[in-house]
């Protein structure tokens, strides 16, 4: 089977949290490019408004959904207008994250509950529901979850955003475990260091420099770095794929170990 073929997303409805920036855009972007229809989900209503103009500027189809990841009541808003637009979603893309630095004993009971809620609780619930409509649609679908490295390996100052991504690696299979069977895949890209809006800042200070210096490859994850990935998830290349975790990371977990 060809490439173009068996990485075409035509007719796929793919609903992305965190879209208004980071990783998040890319991904709405590149399923775009591929075929699929993509619903825009994040709280920055004027950024998902842009980033809707260039993927249709570009041919895609997209809309926007002002929504928080911790609303239940505006996930389900957010399906249900998915659906009414496009039809039922079959591609689930949970993305939505915060980061967190800060010592294990000076973190607060209040910062340790917002990571784990954003990180990790509202990834099983969103996946949650996009597995119950895809099951009730008769339609298979594909949930990617967006882990990390530092699931599988820690560093100094990142407990809850550790913990949070471990537990999505576990979810990730868990859900798999239960889902195979319906016809729902459910997977997860672990990223090593990528420049994002909410990280370039200390990247770019000496620390971050030193952590580049650390990565085999020698340099941090760049725009492009995760579509093959994602690409093979959510397509017809991936339909034998189910629990797994795709590291992308230039050699990262090597150092961690």
């Amino acid at each position: 089977m060809k490439a173009e073929t068996i990485f075409d997303l035509t007719g796929e409805v793919a609903l992305v949290t965190g879209a208004s920036s980071g990783l998040g855009a890319r991904f709405a972007q590149v399923l775009a490019a591929n075929g699929a229809k993509v619903v825009l989900v994040a709280r920055r209503k004027d950024r998902l408004d842009a980033l809707c103009a260039q993927i249709e500027a570009s041919g895609g189809q997209a809309i926007a959904i002002e929504a928080d990841v911790l609303d239940r009541a505006a996930m389900t808003v957010a399906f249900d207008k998915a659906q009414s637009a496009f039809g039922p979603v079959t591609i689930l893309l949970n993305n939505a994250g915060v980061a967190q630095t800060a010592r294990a004993i000076d973190m607060t009971e209040e910062e340790w509950r917002r990571v784990l809620s954003i990180d990790l609780d509202s990834v099983f619930f969103w996946a949650q529901e996009g597995a119950r409509r895809m099951i009730a649609a008769g339609r298979k679908g594909a949930i990617v979850n967006t882990a990390s490295v530092l699931g599988f390996g820690v560093s100094k100052g990142v407990a809850a955003y550790a913990v949070a991504k471990a537990g999505v690696v576990q979810l990730t299979k868990a859900l798999a475990l239960e889902l195979a069977t319906k016809g729902v895949r459910v997977n997860a890209i672990a990223p090593g260091w990528f420049v994002t809006e909410i990280n370039q800042t200390f990247l770019q200070s000496e620390k971050g420099r030193e952590i580049e210096r650390s990565i085999p490859m020698g340099r941090f994850g760049e725009d492009g770095d995760l579509d093959g990935a994602l690409l093979l998830l959510v397509s017809k290349a991936g339909s034998y794929m189910t629990g797994a975790s795709i590291i992308v990371d230039g050699g990262q977990t090597v150092v961690l170990g």
